[in-house]
């Protein structure tokens, strides 16, 4: 069966890097972007992995611009911006594409293992993409594509996709989540 260890991808600088490294973690893999209404998001996932990482936890955070551009810049740029303004400390790769023909080979796989989960319409930005993809694509929630910025895949220590969280996901379930494969 395929895992997330049968893939490698690159680190900011370019270096490959086998996922078999994170073998028997617990990972959350992440696209991000510097310049979106979830960005803020990073303060809460930077508060995931100092609380969790001593348990056998770990952010894969892989920037993207695919959604509205907003992750320009380079790989430094953007790794500089993480750190000053929200102290991130978790592994931050290369930008991918996660979607299209080009998409990073890892980011096909988690999207073949779990499809779209669903808005929380809770959430203030949910209506507002489901209107604006809504409006691109009337059928967009039944692709497994990834819809925007800070769609999260929860790994269990087998490098098994078990979950799927999209942006507007309260981070409470994230943590409940995250907490229950911790403790497997």
């Amino acid at each position: 069966m395929k895992t997330i260890y049968d893939f490698s991808v690159k680190d900011r600088k370019g270096q490959e890097v086998s996922l078999r490294e994170y073998a028997n973690e617990v990972l959350l893999i992440v696209n991000t972007a510097t310049k979106c209404g979830f960005t803020p998001q990073y303060d809460e996932l930077e508060k995931l992995y100092a609380t969790y990482r001593k348990d056998g936890f770990c952010i894969l955070d892989f920037p993207c611009n695919q959604f509205g551009q907003q992750a320009p810049g380079t790989d430094e740029s953007i790794h500089e911006f993480c750190k000053l303004t929200y102290g991130t400390e978790f592994p931050r790769f290369k930008k991918v594409k996660v979607n299209g023909d080009d998409a990073e080979p890892l980011f096909k796989f988690l999207k073949e293992q779990k499809g779209f989960a669903g808005w929380n319409m809770e959430h203030p930005i949910a209506h507002i993409l489901d209107d604006m993809l809504s409006k691109q694509d009337p059928n967009y929630k039944e692709t497994a594509d990834i819809k925007w910025n800070f769609t999260k895949f929860l790994i269990n220590k087998k490098g098994q996709v078990v979950a799927r969280f999209e942006p507007t996901a309260p981070f409470s379930e994230i943590t409940e989540a995250i907490e229950k494969l911790l403790h497997e």
